[in-house]
């Protein structure tokens, strides 16, 4: 499979449909997954973790604002930012936790000012914790999932 993918790639090269630079970025991801056709588990460790823990950490990471302020925000940008360049998954995520958090803060805010809207708040924030928890399942099974209600501010 990893054989004819290269020779697909090489004649779209030939053709003049990708680049030369297209051509070797996308030959290094084929050549980087080796081994691995039917789950994204055993990709390159992440600090010593598989990508689906990886991610799985990236999701609930956001928990630590409970113990430090905005800590739970810094700690899934820093994961985010220091792999988004290697691993495509990771930066796929990562915009969507950064989507996530920028979303659930403007309607957090708007709540927060209304004053029916306290009680909206606390279901707001239900709503946070299960989504969450939801994510980090989801992406420690491989699968990507986009949060509800999120503004996409990152594409």
């Amino acid at each position: 499979m990893k054989y004819e993918d290269l020779k697909i790639l090489d004649e779209l090269r030939a053709k003049g449909t990708i680049t030369d630079e297209e051509f070797e970025r996308e030959k290094a991801k084929i050549l980087a997954e080796e081994g691995n056709r039917y789950s994204n588990t055993y990709k390159k460790p992440l600090f010593g973790m598989t990508q689906n823990t990886y991610l799985m950490f990236m999701h609930l990471s956001q928990f630590a604002s409970w113990l430090i302020p905005f800590i739970g925000i810094i700690i899934p940008i820093l994961m985010w930012t220091t792999n988004k360049d290697t691993n495509a998954e990771v930066d796929r995520h990562g915009k969507n936790i950064i989507n996530f958090n920028i979303s659930y803060a403007i309607y957090s805010l708007a709540l927060t000012i209304i004053i029916i809207g306290i009680p909206l708040l606390i279901v707001l924030f239900i709503i946070y914790v299960v989504v969450l928890v939801i994510a980090a399942i989801k992406a420690n099974n491989g699968e990507y999932w986009e949060y509800p209600l999120t503004i996409k501010f990152i594409k």
